[in-house]
C-alpha cells in the first residue's frame, strides 16, 4: 500500500489514460470529462505529494465537474451537426405523415390512426374513414389537414 501511497500521481494518470482510452473505444464523449479529472488530480498529486486520499478524491470530483461544465458550455455553443436532427423528436419526424381517420372530427376535434396507434386531432371536420395529412403536433395533439382527392378535374 505505500507503493500506491508514494505513487498516487502515476496512478491517476494511468487512470486517466483508461478512461481515454475506453472513451475512443466507446465513444461517447462522458469519459472524456472524468479523464481530464483524473490527469488533473495526478498532476496535483505529484506537484503536492503530501495530498491525501481524502484530497485526492476531492480533486477528482472539483476538476471532473468543472471539465463537465466547460464541456456542456462548449458544446451547447457548437453543437455537433446530425444526418438526422428530428431523430429523437417523435413530433417533428409524425409531420407530413398521411394518416386515416377512426373518429369525425366534429367541431375541431377527433382521433386519427398514426402508424399503429390512435392520437387525438385538431382540424376541420373530416368523416371516419377519411384520409388526412399531418402539419403539426401541439401538447400530444396532432394537428391535421384533408388530404385532397385528385380527380378529373386536375388531370
Amino acid at each position: 500500500m505505500d507503493w500506491l501511497a508514494d505513487n498516487a500521481g502515476f496512478v491517476w494518470l494511468i487512470v486517466a489514460a483508461l478512461l481515454a482510452i475506453c472513451e475512443l473505444l466507446i465513444p461517447g464523449v462522458y469519459l472524456t470529462f472524468l479523464a481530464l479529472g483524473a490527469a488533473a488530480t495526478g498532476v496535483l498529486a505529484l506537484v503536492f505529494p503530501d495530498l491525501g486520499p481524502i484530497g485526492q478524491f476531492i480533486s477528482f470530483a472539483a476538476w471532473s465537474t468543472v471539465a463537465v461544465m466547460i464541456g456542456r458550455r462548449w458544446y451547447g455553443a457548437n453543437p455537433v451537426p446530425s444526418s438526422d436532427p428530428d431523430l429523437n423528436n417523435r413530433s417533428a419526424r409524425m409531420i407530413g405523415q398521411s394518416v386515416t381517420v377512426v373518429e369525425a372530427i366534429e367541431g375541431g376535434t377527433g382521433r386519427v390512426r398514426v402508424g399503429d396507434g390512435e392520437w387525438p386531432a385538431e382540424g376541420p371536420d373530416l368523416p371516419t374513414g377519411a384520409k388526412a395529412r399531418i402539419a403539426g403536433v401541439r401538447g400530444g395533439v396532432v394537428v391535421i389537414e384533408p388530404v385532397r382527392a385528385i380527380g378529373a378535374a386536375d388531370v
